[in-house]
């Protein structure tokens, strides 16, 4: 009975000396190996790794995914034009030197956050002051944050950190001037728009203008090409007809009566009153004198 128990009181002592001296580090994690409060080794790498029992070293663990610091309220920011914004935004960062880390702000995570958004609001404060609202709320916002970016990387790596982005999640003019500049916006905006409504108006007027003067152009040229070929074609008809009637009169005096004929008796009700004969009814009558 002794000797059992003495077994099992030596293998707790084995697993009590065995779990000081074994530790585990998750993919997840660095782990900072502590030798009478002297850093000694960083673990980077995860798995089952070996250090003295305590009080010879010991072993803090910290956090190696990517962090956020998203601010709780927004913060008021003055622009240029001396106009207040409120400004919120959010940080992705992450630990890349777990003893610079550690040494910084003892492996306090609270602390390194309100240090780092101190130090951000410093920075975002001096690129606002560099600008108008115009500028942060449209043109330049993207530059802002990456000045924020650039600003920051040096802190950043004193204090073992690694700031992956900055955003900017809202910009907003406080609520007593929002409404001015609201009205200021959209009387610009309607006076843009008349202007552009004139300019239009103005240049649809001058477009059709110009379009009534080339249809006048165009059909002025039409109709005298058209009198032109008119002209040219009664004359070629003219000589044709000269030249057919200059080989026999007789035809062409006969034809020109046919023509009159027809003009004359064009409809039913058309009437005419002349002497039978007269030189006009020549040709109807018979061979042989006798007109019927």
């Amino acid at each position: 009975m002794n000797r059992l128990v003495s077994l099992v009181v030596g293998l707790f002592i084995a697993l009590a000396v065995l779990s000081s001296v074994v530790f585990v580090v998750d993919q997840r994690q660095y782990a900072v190996v502590f030798a009478f409060g002297e850093i000694k080794q960083v673990v980077r790498e995860p798995g089952l790794h070996f250090k003295l029992p305590p009080p010879f070293q010991n072993v803090v663990f910290m956090d190696r995914r990517l962090q956020t610091i998203d601010v709780s309220g927004a913060d008021r920011f003055i622009t240029a034009e001396k106009k207040n914004l409120l400004v919120d935004w959010f940080v992705k960062w992450r630990i890349v030197d777990p003893q610079t880390f550690y040494v910084s702000f003892k492996g306090d995570m609270r602390s390194s956050q309100e240090s780092m958004t101190q130090k951000i609001n410093s920075i975002a404060r001096d690129e606002f002051a560099k600008r108008t609202v115009s500028d942060v709320v449209a043109s330049e916002r993207e530059e802002v944050m990456k000045k924020i970016r650039v600003g920051m990387a040096d802190y950043a790596k004193s204090i073992g950190v690694e700031i992956i982005d900055v955003r900017l999640k809202r910009v907003d003019l406080l609520a007593e001037i929002s409404e001015s500049v609201y009205r200021r916006m959209e009387a610009e905006r309607k006076r843009v728009a008349n202007e552009l409504r004139s300019t239009g108006a103005a240049e649809g007027e001058k477009i059709r203008a110009d379009a009534d003067r080339q249809r006048e152009i165009i059909l002025a040229e039409a109709y005298r090409d058209a009198q032109k070929l008119k002209g040219e074609g009664d004359s070629r008809a003219t000589a044709i007809y000269a030249e057919s009637f200059g080989r026999d009169p007789q035809f062409a005096q006969f034809w020109r009566s046919m023509e009159a004929y027809r003009g004359s008796f064009r409809d039913k009700k058309d009437l005419i009153v002349v002497d039978p004969s007269s030189e006009f009814f020549k040709n109807m009558k018979s061979p042989g004198g006798s007109g019927r």
